[in-house]
């Protein structure tokens, strides 16, 4: 685990959680309250409130909706980065509609990740403890397809420190191959597939995030599969979540961003059916 990664394991973290309303400040508050029962959770109404707040004390997360009494969740974003020392700090937009966002590519770079309410409560919880305390999952299998050696052996080693084991594919045959071999079965070899969207066998990642969605049927919950590219075009990420890719790791690999979405992924597909959050 990395040194940052293991001070904020380590510390307990202040959560800022930004809502307009008050009812869903408390609820999201008394979950987190719950789950991590260290958390010193910092509710404001608005982008005002959360100028005052972090003015008087630097936190460790925001979380914030998308629709604000004065402002959005994007302008929240920008203001927390422009709050002195906190221009790291992860912010989460959560929202009912954060999908088509997503699909969409409106979140701005000041947006760190995502989290769609309807998932529930518990996995909001388990989705912020894995910024926050990030915990290995023991025995978590990654099927990794990257042709590049050197990229692949850095990555590798990122999942690897986090207690992950990971069965490296140079090309998605190959993959395909392990993959065909345990079809039907209920352990089907792995439990997440990260994979690179350009490749330079016959296959590309769209080929094998196709096969994965259409031929052996596996929806985003029975195989997590994230998509590594360094594409910028947004229509071109679009599409890839539209195909079924769970989430997008963009290029240059931030190691704790890589990290949080793949033990994420890996939680939310062994968590139960979600409660909805309340809107």
């Amino acid at each position: 685990m990395s040194q940052d990664l293991r001070h904020l394991a380590n510390a307990a973290p202040r959560i800022m959680v930004v809502d307009g309303s008050k009812l869903v400040r408390k609820l999201i508050g008394d979950v987190l309250t719950r789950e991590l029962s260290d958390a010193v959770v910092v509710p404001c109404a608005g982008i005002a409130e959360a100028r005052a707040a972090l003015a008087s004390g630097a936190v460790d997360l925001v979380t914030t909706s998308l629709v604000l009494p004065d402002g959005d969740g994007i302008a929240l974003a920008r203001a927390v980065r422009e709050s002195a020392g906190q221009a790291y700090v992860p912010i989460i937009v959560v929202s009912g509609d954060a999908q088509s966002h997503l699909e969409s590519r409106r979140f701005t770079e000041d947006v760190t990740d995502y989290f769609d309410k309807a998932l529930g409560h518990t996995a909001l919880a388990a989705f912020i403890r894995g910024y926050v305390q990030p915990q290995p999952i023991p025995g978590a299998r990654v099927l990794y397809v990257e042709d590049s050696k050197v990229v692949a052996l850095a990555t590798k080693r990122m999942l690897e420190r986090h207690g992950l084991t990971v069965l490296h594919f140079v090309g998605v045959e190959e993959a395909l191959e392990f993959l065909e071999a345990r079809r039907g079965q209920d352990d089907v070899g792995c439990d997440l597939v990260l994979t690179d969207v350009y490749l330079k066998g016959a296959l590309s990642g769209n080929d094998l995030l196709a096969r994965l969605r259409e031929d052996f049927g596996y929806g985003k919950r029975r195989l997590p599969v994230l998509v590594m590219t360094g594409d910028g075009n947004a229509d071109n990420q679009s599409a890839l979540i539209r195909a079924g890719a769970n989430d997008l790791v963009l290029k240059p690999i931030e190691e704790r961003l890589l990290v949080t979405k793949t033990l994420f992924q890996l939680r939310l597909a062994r968590l139960p059916e979600p409660t909805t959050l309340d809107a």
